[in-house]
């Protein structure tokens, strides 16, 4: 079982890699964001490597992560404090340590 890299609370960045081209789970318009981990929903196949002929193993957990909507669009006009969840696996995930004072 692959080992959680990430809890609940903690703050991550969503690669900004733009490279890849196959079959990615990934939205363009997080990449390079940072969120908060949610939760995880569990252990799945790469679908990248699998788009490949490949076999997706090992599986990695997917996360649960939440975006504040500024963050992602920056002339967000909605209601103050609105989020936007999405499903994102593990290796497009790195640690963003807490914002200095």
């Amino acid at each position: 079982m692959a080992a959680r890299r990430f809890k609940v609370g903690d703050r991550v960045r969503v690669r900004a890699d733009h490279s890849p081209t196959c079959h990615i789970r990934t939205p363009y318009y997080i990449r390079g964001k940072v969120g908060r981990v949610v939760g995880d929903i569990g252990l799945f196949a790469n679908p990248e490597q699998c788009a490949e002929g490949r076999t997706g193993l090992p599986q990695e957990i997917v996360y649960h992560v939440m975006f504040e909507q500024p963050a992602i669009w920056p002339a967000y006009r909605g209601a103050a404090g609105d989020k936007l969840a999405v499903d994102i696996f593990d290796h497009w995930l790195d640690p963003q340590p807490e914002a200095m004072p």
